[in-house]
């Protein structure tokens, strides 16, 4: 009986978050690394077709305050280390979908992928940039900064 009610609560739950994120999803908010990463947000989900690249994929919500604190440390990723591994932000307020089949728990989560798109490594919660990058170097994968533009003012 016990068993019965726990199930029937979970399914309750799942429903309202799933009405949930639909419903947020079409209030027409922008994806939270859009609201704080500035111009740069474009570029955090574009790659190089050519070269497969390791890949951080973070799922978040902009109403959640670790996931916002995690948008300029990705922002900032994405464009330093360009070439050594990608990063993609999905809002699962607007894609439900991806928190569905990615089994998301907890936001923000970022998954760790290899080049060869297998899952490497997943973390619950914010994750700092150091914290991210000794994470690629545990994993093996060699993460190269590239030299930013000189700016003449």
């Amino acid at each position: 009986m016990f068993v019965s009610a726990a199930r029937n609560m979970i399914i309750i739950g799942l429903l309202v978050l799933a009405v949930t994120a639909v419903m947020l999803a079409r209030s027409g908010r922008l994806p939270y690394q859009h609201r704080t990463a500035g111009s740069d947000a474009a570029e955090v989900t574009k790659a190089s077709p050519e070269v497969p690249l390791p890949r951080l994929l973070d799922l978040g919500s902009d109403k959640c305050t670790p996931c916002r604190m995690m948008a300029p440390v990705l922002a900032e990723l994405s464009r330093t280390y360009k070439g050594s591994f990608k990063v993609e932000v999905i809002d699962v307020n607007r894609n439900s979908a991806a928190a569905a089949k990615h089994m998301i728990r907890v936001i923000p989560t970022q998954i760790f992928y290899d080049a060869s798109g297998r899952e490497r490594f997943r973390h619950e919660g914010y994750m700092s940039r150091e914290a991210i990058l000794a994470k690629w170097k545990q994993l093996g994968v060699t993460v190269v900064a590239r030299p930013s533009p000189i700016r003449v003012d």
